[in-house]
């Protein structure tokens, strides 16, 4: 499990291509390495993978084929950057909310309003994932926990502080990059079931 609180950002230094498998190398830095082993789940960008190899501040992820088509990690170039969190442990504080690693689809970043102070971002998402984003529900971008600032259509806004754009990559994002989306599990949970029920009367 994981709460959305990005930990750091890695820079990818080396990326190994094989058939329908990558093999990523992040530069992490020593508050992230310690204590990490082999085995140990690291998000990048929202995503969950698995630490397969350490050597130094170079640690190693598998990226399989279903991960590089879902999620934005699929075009990473070596120097690109991720967010990073480790995962949660019993009792540690939940500064944003219960994400799963598990992304959804991607949403395309489409409008930047700037204002004093503060950022609004505009995304798109794919028409699957319209039915579960609501006005001030949470939604995890790239890794980040987020609160929906207003939803039209398929078209959905967060409001970022200046820590936020200053601790992730959502400050280097551009219109027309992709971001990866996880819905929040609750809510997922909670409007399929109303579907199932609905569909059963029916």
């Amino acid at each position: 499990m994981f709460t959305g609180i990005v930990q750091d950002i890695g820079t990818v230094v080396a990326i190994e291509e094989r058939e329908q498998l990558n093999t990523h190398v992040v530069a992490m830095s020593p508050a992230m390495r310690e204590g990490l082993a082999l085995g140990a789940s690291v998000a990048h960008n929202g995503c969950c993978l698995t630490v397969t190899a350490i050597e130094g501040e170079h640690v190693s992820f598998d990226l399989m084929r279903e991960t590089l088509r879902l999620t934005n990690l699929g075009a990473l170039k070596p120097g690109g950057r991720v967010n990073l969190e480790r995962a949660a442990r019993f009792g540690d504080e939940i500064g944003g909310h219960a994400m799963s690693g598990h992304v959804m689809g991607m949403a395309t970043l489409t409008e930047i309003d700037e204002a004093p102070n503060n950022r609004r971002l505009w995304f798109e998402l794919p028409s699957q994932l319209e039915r579960f984003v609501f006005d001030k529900g949470y939604i995890g971008v790239d890794g980040i926990s987020l609160t929906i600032g207003a939803v039209e259509g398929a078209r959905f806004c967060v409001n970022l502080i200046p820590e936020t754009l200053a601790r992730t990559t959502l400050g280097d994002r551009m219109p027309g990059d992709r971001v990866n989306i996880e819905i929040d599990p609750q809510t997922q949970a909670i409007v399929q079931t109303v579907e199932r029920v609905l569909a059963a009367r029916q």
